[in-house]
């Protein structure tokens, strides 16, 4: 899992960069799976890492002046301006630095540095250092300080915050008196409530006189954003002397309480509840695109089912176009006729058959026969199909992808073209073997009637046509000219009337049924194959990229654990 978000969270991220028009939503999902990744990764290292404090808040909130308040000492760097620090910051209390290698793995790739070595303009670092003092506000932990996580420059240093938060086993939320009713705080505290951490509530900053109306108010906005129960919260009286804020003394063990409210054993459970919380809505923008997808496959193939369908009309069942049958029985006239006989024939009586036809070279080999209208059917379907698929595009380029579909439609459509026509010729020659299958069947089944074979061979209609045969075949006539000519429409009729009638018609039909499974197999599904495959060619620039078959792997897994989410 923790591989699929990275991953889901990088395809946000660079569709981020895209400038979108949604792109507050796609921000608010990327900081969301941002702090996903980086508590699944705590939960690969939580059994060895010392305890965790973290402490957050907005903006001259008063984060640092806390923590150096609860270590008891000014190892924090404090600044009256807003936005000073802006790396996370980790003091070891009671615990030895050596021991913490772990921190390390976890905020890699973040760089581990000093806190002189801090450099504003790098975000992907952070410092880890020891506490010069022991206090006894604070346990045994690692107490972090970090950057505000609602001033305008906060995005460019958010994912730091983010990682530390979840890397907390303990939350100290600093609010003031100006700051704890922000939109910002609650929307944060809201995010991270499935991580269940314990949590304290310092209020800084504050007056006597307003004690009372900001703790209710404090309660009322919990119960607005958070299921769970109130925290304990820590008033903080500004002090005018030390203008630094003093723990009362009644709560200065809080934080050992609080650790006793540490259930890392329930870490699983909560990834979990993380996940059932926002999976819907982190894979919204990908079942979006997989609908597109989807559409654009049943586009596609009911596309493909109307050039099959207007195929078998203008062709397969067309009655003066349809000319494969008639090949056939070309192929019959060569095996019925004496080859040295039918050569003679054909010379004596090409020009007295085809006065205006000038015959090609004799012996041309039969690839290389005249196109036939089949072929002129097919590559015609094509186009229309191409164009139909274009026109529907254009009428749904509202969506960018669809836009950018239309786009690969149009880059495409000269290799597609190419692609297809080659296919034809393929599949034209190699079709060849089943008309001369049907015409070998056709043979066979005349030599079963003596009679009718031997009338054929005798009647001129018989002659002439083989005469037609091979000047088809030698180049000098066109397969639609045969299928005119007077002498094989008169052999067809005498073949039909004859006894072997009802098997030229299931022989006809076979053929026909034949060409269509043919066509369909070696044309038009590939063609769909190649037409299926255009948004692989997409760039991921702009959109997530990732395959329906990806998702429900991993939904999968959700199905195959005991607690897992009921996403459906």
């Amino acid at each position: 899992m923790l591989e699929f978000i990275s991953l889901l969270r990088q395809r946000y991220h660079v569709v981020l960069n895209s400038n979108p028009h949604d792109a507050h939503y796609y921000q608010q999902t990327y900081e969301q799976l941002t702090l996903a990744q980086a508590f699944f990764r705590k939960g690969k290292v939580s059994t060895t890492l010392p305890l965790q404090i973290a402490v957050i808040g907005p903006t001259q909130a008063g984060k640092s002046s806390i923590v150096n308040v609860f270590l008891q000492s000014q190892n924090a760097g404090v600044s009256p301006l807003a936005g000073y620090t802006i790396h996370p910051q980790g003091f070891c209390h009671g615990i030895e630095l050596a021991t913490c290698n772990d921190v390390e793995n976890y905020f890699a790739p973040f760089s581990k540095t000093s806190p002189e070595q801090l450099n504003n303009s790098r975000y992907d670092c952070y410092s880890l250092t020891n506490a010069q003092t022991s206090s006894s506000c604070l346990p045994p932990a690692i107490l972090w300080d970090t950057p505000d996580f609602d001033s305008i420059d906060s995005t460019d240093y958010r994912e730091g915050v983010l990682k530390t938060i979840a890397l907390a086993d303990i939350i100290i939320l600093v609010v003031s008196k100006e700051k704890y009713a922000d939109q910002a705080v609650w929307d944060m505290m809201k995010r991270i409530e499935p991580l269940r951490q314990p949590t304290l509530i310092c209020v800084n900053k504050l007056s006597e006189d307003a004690k009372a109306v900001i703790l209710e108010s404090l309660q009322e906005k919990w119960r607005d954003y958070r299921r769970d129960v109130f925290p304990e919260v820590m008033l903080l009286l500004y002090q005018k002397a030390t203008q630094s804020p003093e723990i009362p003394t009644t709560q200065r063990h809080v934080l050992f309480d609080l650790v006793k409210k540490v259930q890392r054993e329930k870490q699983h459970r909560r990834e979990q509840k993380l996940l059932q919380m926002h999976w819907q809505e982190w894979t919204k923008p990908l079942r979006a695109e997989h609908e597109i997808y989807q559409a654009w496959q049943q586009l596609v193939d009911e596309t493909i089912q109307q050039a099959l369908s207007d195929y078998e009309r203008d062709y397969l069942n067309h009655p003066r176009h349809y000319e494969t049958f008639q090949q056939a029985i070309a192929e019959l006239l060569l095996l019925l006729e004496i080859p040295s006989v039918a050569k003679m024939m054909m010379t004596a009586r090409k020009v007295l058959l085809y006065p205006l036809k000038q015959l090609r070279r004799l012996g041309r080999s039969r690839t290389q026969m005249q196109r036939s209208h089949e072929m002129t059917v097919l590559t015609q379907l094509l186009n229309h199909t191409l164009t139909e698929l274009a026109h529907q595009l254009l009428d749904k380029n509202t969506q960018p992808l669809w836009r950018d579909l239309s786009e690969q439609l149009r880059r495409h459509r000269a290799a597609i073209l190419h692609e297809f026509n080659q296919a034809a010729e393929n599949y034209h020659h190699t079709f060849q073997q089943d008309v001369e299958h049907a015409a070998q069947g056709l043979y066979h089944k005349l030599e079963e009637q003596p009679m009718v074979l031997n009338t054929l061979r005798a009647t001129r209609v018989t002659a002439d046509a083989a005469v037609l045969a091979i000047t088809l075949y030698t180049g000098g006539i066109g397969l639609h000219d045969l299928i005119i000519a007077p002498a094989m429409l008169t052999l067809t009729n005498l073949l039909t009337e004859s006894a072997i009638g009802s098997y030229m018609k299931k022989v006809e039909s076979d053929l026909k049924a034949q060409q269509l499974a043919a066509v369909k197999q070696h044309l038009f599904a590939q063609l769909a194959q190649r037409l299926h495959a255009l948004p692989n060619h997409i760039k991921t620039e702009t959109h997530f990229g990732i395959s329906p078959e990806q998702l429900a792997a991993v939904e999968t897994t959700f199905e195959e654990k005991p607690h897992g989410l009921r996403l459906l």
